[in-house]
């Protein structure tokens, strides 16, 4: 897979207001391409709402942000073309009756029919075929996911996979877009210590290559660009470059659940 050129990231004062509250406000942070950003808080803090706001997936209501030098809410729109999701969910979730080849065949026809040009379109099926094939095996090489290890292997179905298989697989289909970020939710949930250093490290390695990743988690590894969300006046972790950063973050549980039904999902 090509190297693909990181997006960076960065918000000021970005809030998102429910009609029962705020999912999150005063969020304010800057992260270069290429960065390891973790979104860490308690479930219902606004995490994910955070997610979608900087993906272009929902609207703020107050401040400011940029994804990829595209601002935000304004450029949305742009912003979904180089942010892809990995796993969230009620957005972007896996089908379990759906096998993995399934799955990734589906998104490489989806990704072929919307982003490709005009000239790729008219290309022989043959080398449109084989391009798609390159597309997965190379998005399956980097999400660390051996389909030849699963119970039967392509035909393996969704609801058979582990979770982090799953998460893998979630990672893979997002990839097969070459983002320029990468967003996943939950990404510690339901793995156990071990499984969450893998889940971590392949991370890390996405980053370390060039797409700039976004994770939300209950707990922020050390080395990453940490925003919380349900505090008040927190002071950022130093990332690996030493910089000191400044985001902080306030949510209300019920505001959250609101923002999705107040901004809508694209």
């Amino acid at each position: 897979m090509d190297s693909p050129h990181g997006a960076a990231v960065t918000a000021e004062g970005l809030g998102l207001k429910g009609p029962r509250g705020w999912a999150f406000r005063d969020v304010t942070f800057s992260a270069a391409p290429g960065s390891l950003i973790a979104v860490e808080g308690p479930s219902g803090s606004g995490r994910t709402c955070l997610l979608l706001a900087l993906t272009g997936r929902m609207r703020s209501t107050e401040g400011a942000a940029s994804t990829g030098g595209l601002s935000l809410p304004r450029r949305a729109a742009a912003v979904r073309r180089v942010a892809a999701l990995g796993p969230v969910p009620g957005v972007s979730e896996l089908d379990p009756a759906f096998t993995v080849a399934e799955h990734l065949r589906e998104r490489a026809l989806l990704q072929r029919r919307f982003d490709g040009s005009l000239r790729a379109l008219l290309r022989p099926r043959r080398e449109r075929v084989a391009t798609a094939g390159d597309r997965i095996d190379a998005a399956l090489k980097a999400a660390g996911l051996d389909t030849a290890t699963l119970p039967k292997a392509g035909r393996t179905s969704v609801r058979d996979l582990e979770r982090l298989e799953a998460l893998r697989l979630s990672i893979a289909l997002a990839l097969i877009g070459r983002p320029g970020l990468l967003a996943v939710d939950d990404t510690d949930l339901k793995l156990s210590d071990a499984e969450r250093a893998e889940a971590w490290e392949l991370l890390r390695h996405l980053a370390a290559a060039g797409t700039t990743v976004l994770a939300v988690c209950s707990q922020a590894p050390e080395d990453a660009v940490t925003v919380r969300t349900g505090t008040t006046g927190t002071t950022a972790r130093a990332d690996n470059t030493g910089e000191r950063l400044s985001p902080t973050a306030s949510a209300h549980d019920e505001g959250t659940a609101d923002a999705f039904a107040e901004t809508g999902r694209a």
